[in-house]
């Protein structure tokens, strides 16, 4: 009997082993010094990548970031979401793993046990259920950041699930999304994650003479009872926040009308 335990003990490490080695490696490669338009190498996700502050772009199969090791997170987290990713398949929630993509290594999941604050996906989960491999990429380490319970169970996922059925209503969104990360943030656990005291969401549905564009700013605390429509800011202020150009190959007068736009009009709320 107890040889039979040690067998099975050591067949269940080397099943664990290789199952975190496939989801850090799978279709995943790193472009370094990136500047905004990789078009060229960008071959599973052909849409509009914001720029990079920090160099450090990696391309997952299910979505795309931006590493910012001085907080150890995503400083955004861009996707397509079609109709075709929303479904409800029942699949059952795999550990948190490091992404061995990032060179300079993402945060330990450990870093937020007990940090009082919850393992909040950029991804989400729930847009990615499509298969079992696009559901488990997003427990990359790489695609959380700290996010108070209450606001990460409450108006943000009402975002996501809005988020959702817009791209089942529009025929498709893209979606970029991450934490302001600034100096003197809240750090947790021995990697030091910075706990962004906001989170944005842009969502952009390209539509040929009717492209539309709707960001949001929430603060990373509970919710005070407010509509989704109330946190509705332009693109061009979450740019000013970060630092970013997040959609630096739209044509310009477009990108200019879009990105300073403000009116929910055309955007179905739930």
């Amino acid at each position: 009997m107890k040889k039979l335990l040690s067998i099975i003990g050591v067949i269940l490490i080397i099943s664990v082993y290789a199952y975190e080695q496939y989801l850090n490696t799978a279709d995943t490669f790193v472009e370094e010094d990136y500047k905004g338009d990789s078009s060229a190498q960008n071959t599973n996700h052909a849409y509009y990548l914001p720029t990079s502050t920090t160099g450090q772009v990696i391309h997952h199969t299910n979505y795309i970031l931006s590493y910012h090791e001085a907080h150890e997170q995503a400083e955004w987290v861009a996707y397509q979401l079609n109709k075709s990713d929303i479904v409800y398949a029942d699949r059952k929630r795999p550990y948190f793993y490091a992404d061995k993509a990032v060179k300079t290594k993402s945060a330990d999941w450990r870093s937020y046990k007990n940090s009082g604050y919850d393992k909040g996906h950029l991804c989400p989960a729930a847009d990615r259920r499509a298969t079992v491999a696009s559901y488990n990429e997003t427990f990359l380490t790489s695609n959380i950041a700290p996010q108070n319970h209450d606001f990460n169970a409450g108006i943000w996922n009402e975002l996501e699930q809005t988020v959702r059925s817009w791209a089942t209503s529009y025929n498709g969104v893209y979606v970029v999304t991450g934490g302001i990360l600034e100096d003197n943030l809240k750090t947790i656990g021995k990697d030091r994650v910075s706990v962004p005291n906001y989170f944005y969401k842009i969502i952009f549905n390209e539509a040929d003479a009717h492209s539309k564009m709707i960001a949001f700013l929430m603060p990373n605390r509970a919710n005070e009872n407010k509509s989704l429509s109330s946190y509705v800011v332009s693109v061009d202020q979450i740019e000013a926040l970060t630092g970013i150009d997040f959609f630096p190959r739209l044509e310009d007068n477009l990108e200019t009308r879009l990105e300073a736009n403000t009116s929910t009009s055309g955007w179905r709320f739930r």
